[in-house]
Formats: C-alpha cells, structure tokens, sequence
C-alpha cells in the first residue's frame, strides 16, 4: 500500500459517498486509476465496507454503558457460546475480549437508565455463561474516532 492508497483510505473514511472523480481530482488523479484503486482496497479487505453513521442520541439513545463481564467457564466453546448469543443482542453494539478481572467488555445502548435494566434483566443477564457483569454508565463521551488517518496507516 502506497501513499495515494492510504489518502484515498482517509479521504473514503471522511466521506464514504464521494464521487470517483471528485476523490480522484483531490489526489490529482485520473477517475480510472482512482478506482482501479478503490476496488483493489475492497477486493484485499482493507476497506470492509460503506455506511452511514448516526448520531444515536437523535434516535432517543442517550445512556451509554460499558459492561464488564465474566464467564463461569473459560473454555473456547463457552466463550464461543456467549460471543454468539450476546451478538443477537440488538443493543449491544461492541464485544471485545479483553484481559484482566473480566473476560468481556460489551458497549451497550439505551434510551434511559429503565430501558438498561430490561435489557440487563431480559437479555444479557440471561445468558447462561455469565457469572458476573459490573457495569459503568458513561457521564460523556470526550470524543470517538472512527477513522485511521493516512500517516498513521
């Protein structure tokens, strides 16, 4: 990957929707090598695909909580097990595996602190494989990136 792919990188990540050929005249280039580009990026899987992002507080989303959980059972099918379920989960929007007293950390969406409790009490507390959650509400989010920029690639 070269510098013109990883411009294209930021300036896709910026604006997903950008015409080939505005994009390609931002990098002083051709719309054909531009795209040729583009679609090699996509074929490899670097660019994984395109959407649109929304501001989840306008959709009445305004609680946003991190829950610390762990298993009963540590092996490979259990955590298997619980990565599946918890991903039919609508609200959870993140699952990472991480390292320390707990063995998942799930980044979870509400509309208030009541809509958190049923999804708490009805959905992850249910899962068979938990042994414990502790969860932290998020007073503000300071910033969120979601995108790499091009001299960090």
């Amino acid at each position: 990957m070269d510098n013109k792919d990883k411009l294209i990188l930021e300036a896709l990540q910026t604006n997903g929707r950008i015409a080939v050929s505005e994009l390609a005249a931002s990098l002083n280039m051709s719309d054909t090598p531009c795209l040729r580009r583009i679609r090699k990026l996509e074929q490899s899987g670097v660019i994984t695909g395109y959407k649109g992002c929304v501001d989840e507080t306008k959709l009445g989303y305004t609680v946003f909580i991190h829950a610390f959980v762990s298993l009963k059972n540590n092996s490979e099918a259990a955590g298997k097990a619980f990565e599946q379920e918890v991903s039919d989960i609508p609200h959870v929007m993140e699952c990472s595996v991480i390292i320390g007293q707990h063995d998942y950390l799930l980044k979870v969406i509400a509309k208030d602190l009541a809509h958190y409790e049923q999804i708490l009490k009805k959905q992850i507390a249910n899962l068979d494989s938990i042994a414990k959650i502790e969860s932290t509400i998020v007073l503000k989010s300071v910033f969120r990136r979601t995108t790499i920029a091009a001299n960090q690639m």
